[in-house]
């Protein structure tokens, strides 16, 4: 771990949790309000939320890790895209359709919450290749 990993680590946080908050704070807000059998309250969450932080900080530091380690000599962007199109087909894409198999969810909810976390993972992985670039070489 240098200065640049904790650094990239620390700025991803901050970018995955406002678009974690764009997707499902804002945008698919009055969506959960209709499922109060499935989503908690605004309270309950409220009353968790140190465990949301604690989950991004670790998804952050997990997805900066793989990505400073699988990094190629090419363009930051190139790769920043790729990385986050292959990370929103391993998790977010799969994740939420298996949801909609066992849960009972809006077909819509499960689209637009695989659609949302894609978009964020997408720029995450932007970011997080912008930030680890080889300054000298880009």
């Amino acid at each position: 771990m240098n200065k640049q990993f904790l650094l990239t680590w620390l700025v991803v946080f901050v970018v995955w949790m406002a678009g974690s908050f764009a997707v499902h704070g804002a945008w698919l807000n009055e969506l959960y309000a209709t499922l109060p059998n499935i989503m908690r309250t605004e309270e309950e969450s409220a009353a968790m939320m140190h465990l949301m932080l604690l989950a991004h900080v670790v998804m952050a530091g997990a997805f900066v890790w793989i990505y400073q380690r699988g990094k190629e000599d090419k363009p930051w962007a190139q790769q920043g895209l790729r990385f986050g199109i292959a990370i929103a087909l391993f998790a977010p894409i799969p994740t939420y359709t298996i949801y909609y198999v066992v849960q009972q969810l809006p077909g819509i909810l499960a689209v637009k919450q695989a659609i949302g976390d894609s978009v964020v993972v997408i720029a995450v992985a932007l970011v997080t290749a912008f930030l680890s670039r080889d300054r000298a070489a880009n």
